[in-house]
């Protein structure tokens, strides 16, 4: 079995923060984790140095390659930056090409 993970700390969300599945939204400072592994991305958030993480509303993802997950991360990430009870992007994104309007491919 193929995987992968990123973990980005210190994410401060914009206004609204991040929609999670178990508690609703997550605001302030936020780590972002993504774990790949049979041709699917979870998306999990925690308060930094907190010990629960949450599910990102959206997540699983399907995605078909370790570097399709990481620039999906990296729109996670810059997603969770601009708030709005950001969620995940409904598909994996290709590394060379931002999200129309949810988060762009670059951190």
């Amino acid at each position: 079995m193929t995987w992968a993970s990123w973990t980005t700390r210190g994410v401060y969300s914009g206004h609204g923060g991040v929609l999670t599945e178990e508690v609703g939204p997550l605001s302030g400072d936020l780590t972002v984790h993504t774990t790949w592994a049979d041709d699917t991305a979870q998306i999990t958030v925690q308060y930094t140095d907190a010990a629960d993480w949450f599910t990102m509303s959206g997540s699983p993802v399907p995605c078909s390659s370790e570097e399709e997950s990481r620039a999906l991360h990296e729109a996670v990430v810059n997603a969770v930056r601009r708030g709005s009870a950001a969620t995940v992007p409904a598909a994996c994104l290709e590394p060379d090409r931002p999200a129309g309007g949810t988060a762009a491919a670059a951190e």
